[in-house]
């Protein structure tokens, strides 16, 4: 039995993967499923069971570290190893830099989008090691280019993928891969929760939301590239053009990025 766990799995992509594991695997697979609202997250939680997986339901704060590390050692107590972490749990914002007069809402979405991810990766690694498993890193196209208006996002973003490359070569030796994931928008209310120059909640989303990828669609591929151990999961032809414009031809791509914030239109 493989044991998966997700953060950030109460709505969206992260509950999305878990259904998805749920259906395709049934009694073969246990699922760890951690996100701050229990209600939410107990209403996933018991939609996998009825598909047959057993589920740990286990509200978790990711900004927190001791919650972190709790998630880790509370899944390998109910079932007693680890295969696969998925990092999904983050937070959008949209903002202007000069716009924001108060930077705490930049530090907490960096501890919920690195931090995070930072913390359950290294209390899970022993037992991923172990099993010789995978890590998962849920980046965006804004992680791939910098963009206006996104500038905590983003930020966000470019270290994750940081932190995951460095560990992808310290783990070659262990048969451990890790994958990164760059969806661009996807029909989820990330956007609408995300927060502006305030620090609020937005309520609404700074993006063109038409032709956004459908969540299913995009935990679809996540899976399935999760499933091959690739590198990366670039989903779509705009974010695998931008990763080769950026190095052939950066102005041009810094051109587009301030033409698409004139349109208020960027990736997620």
């Amino acid at each position: 039995m493989n044991v998966i766990i997700i953060t950030g799995a109460s709505d969206g992509i992260g509950a999305e993967l878990a259904r998805q594991y749920a259906k395709a695997r049934g009694k073969d697979v246990a699922l760890s499923l951690a996100a701050r609202s229990q209600i939410k997250l107990q209403t996933v939680a018991d939609q996998c069971r009825q598909s047959g997986a057993l589920v740990l339901a286990r509200p978790t704060d990711v900004s927190n570290e001791t919650d972190c590390r709790g998630l880790i050692a509370d899944t390998v107590k109910q079932f007693g190893r680890i295969d696969t972490l998925i990092n999904n749990a983050g937070m959008s914002g949209h903002a202007m830099l000069a716009e924001v007069s108060d930077l705490s809402w930049y530090e907490q979405l960096i501890r919920i989008n690195l931090w995070g991810s930072i913390w359950c990766t290294h209390a899970a690694l022993p037992h991923i090691i172990e099993k010789k498993g995978r890590i998962v890193g849920i980046s965006s196209q804004a992680g791939l280019v910098g963009v206006p208006g996104r500038t905590a996002y983003s930020t966000s973003k470019f270290a994750l993928n940081g932190f995951l490359e460095a560990l992808r070569v310290e783990m070659l030796a262990h048969r451990v891969s890790v994958t990164i994931a760059y969806p661009g928008v996807v029909a989820t209310e990330i956007r609408h929760r995300g927060f502006d120059a305030k620090g609020q909640a937005a309520g609404i989303s700074s993006l063109d939301e038409k032709g956004a990828m459908s969540v299913e669609t995009c935990a679809k591929l996540i899976r399935k590239g999760v499933d091959a151990r690739d590198r990366d999961i670039l989903m779509n032809n705009k974010g695998k053009l931008t990763r080769w414009l950026k190095l052939i031809a950066p102005g041009l791509v810094d051109k587009l990025a301030l033409a698409a914030l004139a349109k208020n239109v960027s990736p997620q």
